[in-house]
């Protein structure tokens, strides 16, 4: 059942030159929800554009401007800068509590969604109110038959991946189900808990919030789900970028740091070693041996250190469940399903060294 007028805030953000890409796709799709469009706003957020670019704003208000009529209510807001993706989406997200909005829902650039893709999201956060945060299956485009994430994986050493990229939709179960994490790209979360218990954290600017966002819900006691019958279709293209993986090593380490007790992080440590080993030989490969110093110089600075230890405390200090049922939740092997970082030294070394270590692992942590 639906609870009577839960208002939902749809925060749209793009960048760039990304409007004329996405815009119309999603517009079409948001004019098929089923959920009560006198329930919804449609909040765009664009977040500026490259220094050498116009801004894509006046396009985007004559698009929707073309679609009022079949559309919810539609805000369109224009930023002067890039605030990111967790600075853009939290502007979304303060703009949903300033106006009483009862759940906020991240529509990524790049996605559209099914016509029940809200409909059975709020319906399954109505229905069990321990939810802190879900996630609607996404599939790709235009293979609009095989999934991009299935819920997202999180690995005990800090690694995040798609779970059951690219099988088929068909495969997935209708039950509702606790996952790893939450994907941003399609992401409900109720804003009493974003008022109790913080934004997403502008820190990590690219990459892991979401990941953060899920784990900080976890540690108190909230089920972080996909809902399969809530469907999203996302554009997904794996790209390799080195500033990418700066964001995303750098943030793999905060994760680590904020979320799992010292002695959980001890216990780790030859285990982070090893994975440090391969992921060199991945740089090198790569050409990412430059960023992978930049990790390091990063959390050589005592600034730094600082910043993240003050946000382990509030952490540790607030959460409610032990380190052995977070570990739980967590992905033993690493299963990335990309042919551009296939590795035959983590399939037939790497995975299997992973697992038992964390086999071990689990038999040891009782705190």
């Amino acid at each position: 059942m639906l609870k009577d007028g839960a208002r939902v805030a749809i925060v749209y953000l793009l960048w760039s030159n990304e409007p004329r890409a996405y815009l119309e796709r999603a517009l079409l799709a948001m004019e098929k929800q089923t959920y009560p469009k006198e329930l919804i706003e449609f909040l765009i957020i664009y977040n500026s554009h490259k220094p050498d670019e116009p801004s894509q704003c006046p396009y985007i208000r004559e698009e929707v401007a073309r679609h009022s009529e079949a559309l919810p209510h539609t805000t369109v807001i224009e930023q002067e800068k890039n605030l990111g993706f967790s600075g853009g989406n939290n502007f979304g997200m303060k703009w949903a509590i300033e106006n009483s909005f009862d759940y906020v829902f991240l529509h990524n650039g790049d996605g559209y969604l099914h016509e029940q893709c809200l409909e059975k999201l709020v319906e399954a956060m109505e229905n069990d109110k321990k939810i802190g945060t879900a996630q609607s299956l996404v599939l790709l485009y235009p293979e609009t038959h095989l999934i991009n994430t299935a819920g997202n994986c999180s690995h005990y050493l800090g690694l995040g991946f798609c779970n059951a990229y690219r099988q088929s939709a068909e495969s997935i179960t209708q039950a509702v189900k606790d996952v790893g994490y939450a994907s941003g790209a399609a992401i409900i979360m109720r804003t009493d808990l974003l008022k109790q218990h913080g934004l997403w954290d502008e820190d990590y600017f690219l990459y892991h919030e979401d990941l953060d966002y899920s784990f900080r819900l976890k540690t108190l006691g909230y089920r972080v789900v996909l809902v399969p019958q809530s469907i999203f279709y996302h554009e997904y293209k794996f790209s390799k970028s080195a500033s990418k993986y700066f964001w995303m090593e750098r943030n793999r380490f905060a994760v680590l740091l904020m979320y799992y007790k010292w002695l959980t992080l001890i216990l780790l440590l030859p285990m982070m070693l090893a994975l440090e080993i391969g992921l060199w030989l991945f740089a090198i490969k790569s050409g990412w041996g430059r960023e992978r110093v930049n990790v390091y110089q990063y959390w050589l600075k005592l600034s730094n250190w600082k910043l993240w230890l003050a946000k382990r405390r509030a952490i540790q200090a607030n959460r409610k469940i032990p380190d052995r049922e977070l570990l739980k939740t967590m992905a033993a092997t690493v299963n990335f399903s990309e042919k551009a970082v296939e590795s035959p030294v983590l399939k037939f070394i790497g995975n299997p060294l992973m697992s038992g270590y964390f086999w071990l692992l689990r038999l040891i942590v009782w705190w």
